[in-house]
């Protein structure tokens, strides 16, 4: 039984279909990240203490990253058992899922890589069937 996973996706969410025996199965995971970091206090501050109110740059950024890559590995986990897979989005996500396909050794089941606006959950379902031939 062969396996086929289309998968839509931005920082924000993904959408998984997974094709088997000709039935589709259509799955959401949020990333639950949070690009800006909000203030530590309940207003803004005027002051000199302001800036300790404010995390760095590269303080929020790694912390970006690494929410990122949690939510790369949950999809990976999720994924890793299909026999094609097919990655599609705007943006940046889908080229970042594929670098940490490729350090999992998983890049060999990529059939291609599409760059897409964003799209209800029927246009994914419809286009990763189309993508399949099924």
């Amino acid at each position: 039984m062969k396996t086929e996973v289309g998968l839509w996706i931005d920082h924000r969410e993904a959408i998984v279909v997974t094709i088997n025996k000709n039935a589709a199965e259509l799955r959401r995971v949020l990333s639950n990240v949070e690009r800006q970091l909000q203030r530590s206090g309940d207003s803004p501050l005027k002051g000199p203490y302001e800036a300790q109110e404010v995390p760095a740059d590269s303080a929020q950024q790694r912390a970006y990253s690494e929410h990122l890559n949690v939510y790369y590995d949950a999809l990976i986990a999720s994924i890793r058992d299909a026999d094609s897979i097919f990655i599609f989005g705007p943006g940046e996500a889908k080229v970042e899922l594929k670098s940490r396909l490729e350090m999992h050794r998983l890049d060999g089941k990529i059939t291609a890589i599409e760059t897409t606006d964003k799209m209800t959950d029927v246009q994914i379902e419809m286009k990763v069937k189309e993508h399949f031939s099924v």
